[in-house]
């Protein structure tokens, strides 16, 4: 199965380096705070089961297998747990970054609070 988007291109920001990172999470850990990344990512998860959210959307569980995109930029990602209380879980991104940028920066409280119209909750 072939999934395309046609619009994350116009996301890349000029000039942008692409960057692989192996993200490996320790049974329960609830990874980074919310944050958010300078430029678009493409990944896959290669084991275990990731509580992934992003701002506009609801959070979802990713599986061993699944794939993810994140825009980037402004959007702000609130969630990348590992969703597994007893076992490890991995995946491998692909982002498109200027040069010499942070992988992520940390969103203040102020700003979470002043968006937090823009996250999905769950019912």
């Amino acid at each position: 199965m072939i999934t395309t988007l046609p619009e994350a291109t116009a996301r890349i920001p000029a000039g942008a380096e692409a960057r692989t990172i192996r993200v490996t999470l320790s049974p329960g850990d609830p990874g980074a705070p919310p944050h958010r990344h300078p430029g678009p990512l493409f990944g896959y998860v290669t084991q275990g089961e990731i509580l992934f959210e992003l701002e506009g959307q609801p959070p979802r569980v990713l599986k061993a297998g699944d794939a993810l995109f994140e825009p980037g930029g402004d959007v702000i990602h609130y969630q990348g747990a590992n969703n597994l209380p007893d076992a490890q879980s991995q995946l491998v991104v692909t982002m498109f970054a200027p040069p010499g940028t942070p992988v992520l920066t940390v969103v203040s409280a102020e700003e979470l609070a002043a968006r937090r119209h823009l996250r999905v909750t769950q019912p």
